[in-house]
């Protein structure tokens, strides 16, 4: 079965979730912890990132997943926009305000379709 067909009866929300699964466990893999999942700022307007891991060294790592189905509008990448990076830098901040001392860090967009899973800077 076609994963496309798969997920055909699923939600936005099912499919995004599953995404999810599969980055996490693909950074587990690659030797990162997960500090914590879907943190979200207080109030509207906010920002929120989907994962934030931490390499072995310390270094904490602002994951942005994305997923579409084809490229015909781009694909993942082109789905976080530059108001996306700002509300996701917004998300970062507040969870970083909360450490109180500074720690190296970095974000990474995890980005799938069907048959892959690919990560970029942003």
């Amino acid at each position: 079965m076609k994963l496309l067909d798969k997920w055909a009866g699923l939600t936005t929300k099912a499919r995004g979730d599953a995404a999810e699964d599969r980055a996490l466990a693909h950074l587990r893999g690659q030797g990162l912890r997960l500090v914590q999942r879907n943190f979200r700022t207080p109030g509207r307007g906010g920002g929120e990132v989907d994962l934030i891991m931490r390499e072995p060294d310390g270094t904490l790592v602002f994951v942005e997943v994305r997923q579409r189905a084809d490229a015909s509008r781009g694909g993942a990448s082109a789905s976080i926009t530059p108001r996306k990076q700002q509300r996701i830098v917004l998300a970062a901040r507040h969870f970083l305000l909360r450490l109180g001392s500074p720690v190296p860090l970095r974000c990474r967009a995890h980005r799938g379709g069907p048959h892959r899973l690919a990560a970029r800077g942003f």
